[in-house]
């Protein structure tokens, strides 16, 4: 079964990754270093899950 891809908000994101300030999220968007990010009309950030997986899997292969 496969399951489906999910929007994920900032603060989601952001406890998946330990805890990491919105700050640095913000400054990383700004840096091009954070996953791919979609703005929804009322000016809301949110990341496939999928685009996340892929952005810390490029994140391993650098370490």
């Amino acid at each position: 079964m496969t399951r489906r891809d999910e929007l994920l908000t900032v603060p989601q994101v952001l406890d998946e990754l330990g805890g990491l300030s919105r700050r640095t999220f913000y400054r990383w968007r700004e840096l091009g270093h954070a996953p791919k990010c979609i703005k929804l009309p009322n000016g809301e950030i949110r990341v496939w899950r999928s685009d996340f997986a892929a952005w810390l899997d490029t994140l391993r292969e650098a370490a």
